[in-house]
């Protein structure tokens, strides 16, 4: 079973940029999709990036595309998710999941293996 531990949240003001990170306990390299969500307070969990770990293949929620960049290191068994130009609206729990297979899902219920989470707060 893949164990997944995120880390990278913190405070940051509104047109900043964090960098999160997503390990797995094991070697995800070509048999794993893994996805980012986040769920902000009183908001249904939504999803946020994918990346296809074989291939670097990549699919993004429309409020990502040209701030969010998801990217990975198989070497350390790594995806990170760059977030720039951040918007009060991205506060939220930001969590990372993994999936067998090759499809990029959106939908949280094809994911299967959880991280914790990680805060994301951006201030005014």
């Amino acid at each position: 079973q893949v164990q997944l531990v995120e880390s990278g949240g913190g405070l940051v003001q509104a047109g900043g940029s964090l960098r999160l990170s997503c390990v797995a306990s094991e070697p995800i390299f070509s048999r794993y999709v893994i996805g980012w969500f986040r769920q902000a307070p009183g908001k249904e969990r939504e999803f946020v990036a994918a990346i296809r770990m074989s291939d670097s293949s990549t699919v993004y929620a429309d409020f990502g595309n040209g701030r969010f960049t998801v990217s990975r290191d198989n070497a350390e068994n790594t995806v990170y998710l760059q977030m720039n130009n951040l918007k009060l609206e991205d506060t939220a729990v930001y969590s990372c999941a993994a999936r067998l297979g090759t499809p990029l899902y959106s939908s949280s219920s094809s994911y299967n293996y959880w991280g914790q989470g990680t805060q994301v707060t951006v201030s005014s």
